[in-house]
């Protein structure tokens, strides 16, 4: 499949390309002009080059296949990501990032060691993100950390439903955090308005089909392996690239299941499967991912690779960390954050946002 991501659009109406899936990269490389400094990494050819200019050096069905990618790929780097819809109104990805309150209601999960398991507690802090300043509040029953085992779908359904149904009843917005179809469904009826998957919908195949019935927006995340597995020396050649292109496929691959484009949000899964340095190189190219044309959804907070890089082990004392990384992924145009700490990085948030879009007006 053809694959464009932008890397930086310049001033001249050239753009650094990155493109995936030409079956003759090295001739297209060839044909560009040395200015466009060409070169094919990975069968990918990445140049400096305008559009027309680069249209203009392909056989006339490369041209065809690869012109509507182009350009789409263009306008999504060049413009705000659109809102998402919900059944509780819509989520305005459009002007500004979004919060995403972790709310786990398992005894393992890996920051919190199941401190919410309990219903009652669980509803409690979901109040209290949702009054932090969480626009959603995103419930999991199902450990994802390394190593996790797997949890049948009826104890997932019976720990989460009750919690998203009392918070839907209060007006709390609410995500379910699950790969399971019978899951997803019991959380939606229940009020749930955002399915958020770590698989891509590869762990349950009644997942996407029920996604598509239920028409809400879906989070789709990339994850190498399995939880069990996704740490066992993850390798990649280009991970921005590998990350992308999967992205990209799947993207194609739900609207041929009925879940349409303007629904879905991209997650890199940081995290998952990836090594420290594999998370920097994804949190880096952040505005890259946007040529996609969909909100991307940055999840951090206070993962192993922030103790790797700051010394610290417990995961809730990665507050700094967390923030820092939640500000960056927001300068690089990320449209929503998956966070525990909320009100710290509401405020964090805040700020990066209010520096991302100081520059077109800072000559007043």
């Amino acid at each position: 499949m053809l694959t464009v991501r932008v890397r930086q659009r310049l001033g001249n109406g050239a753009a650094h390309l990155v493109i995936g899936g030409l079956q003759r990269p090295e001739a297209v490389a060839a044909a560009l002009p040395a200015h466009s400094t060409p070169d094919v990494r990975h069968a990918r050819l990445e140049a400096v080059t305008g559009a027309e200019d680069l249209l203009a050096v392909l056989a006339p069905d490369e041209r065809r296949a690869l012109a509507p990618i182009l350009h789409r790929a263009l306008a999504a780097f060049a413009a705000a990501p659109p809102d998402l819809a919900t059944p509780l109104g819509v989520l305005p990805t459009s002007t500004r990032p979004l919060i995403m309150g972790v709310l786990n209601v398992t005894p393992d999960s890996f920051s919190d060691g199941g401190r919410h398991a309990d219903t009652d507690a669980a509803v409690r802090v979901g109040h209290a993100l949702a009054a932090a300043g969480a626009d959603l509040v995103d419930v999991g029953g199902e450990s994802t950390r390394p190593g996790a085992q797997p949890v049948p779908a009826d104890v997932e359904v019976a720990r989460v439903v009750p919690v998203i149904a009392a918070l839907a009843a209060a007006g709390v917005r609410t995500s379910v955090d699950t790969s399971k179809a019978a899951v997803a469904r019991a959380a939606v009826e229940a009020g749930a308005v955002l399915v958020n998957d770590v698989s891509a919908g590869a762990f349950d195949p009644d997942l996407l089909p029920c996604v598509a019935e239920l028409a809400v927006p879906y989070v789709l995340m990339h994850l190498k392996g399995t939880p069990r597995t996704m740490q066992h020396d993850p390798h990649y050649l280009d991970v921005v690239a590998e990350v992308f292109d999967h992205l990209a496929v799947r993207l194609e691959q739900l609207e041929a299941l009925g879940i349409a484009r303007e629904r879905v949000l991209i997650d890199p899964g940081i995290g998952f499967g990836k090594t420290t340095a594999h998370n920097l190189a994804l949190l880096d190219a952040t505005r890259e991912l946007t040529s996609l044309g969909r909100p991307v959804l940055v999840g951090a907070s206070r993962k192993s690779f922030l103790g790797v890089l700051t010394g610290v082990d417990d995961p809730g004392d990665r507050l700094e960390a967390s923030l820092a990384v939640a500000a960056l992924a927001v300068a690089g145009g990320a449209r929503m954050l998956r966070v525990h700490d909320v009100a710290a990085t509401v405020r964090a948030v805040a700020l990066a946002q209010a520096v991302a879009t100081a520059r077109p007006s800072a000559g007043g």
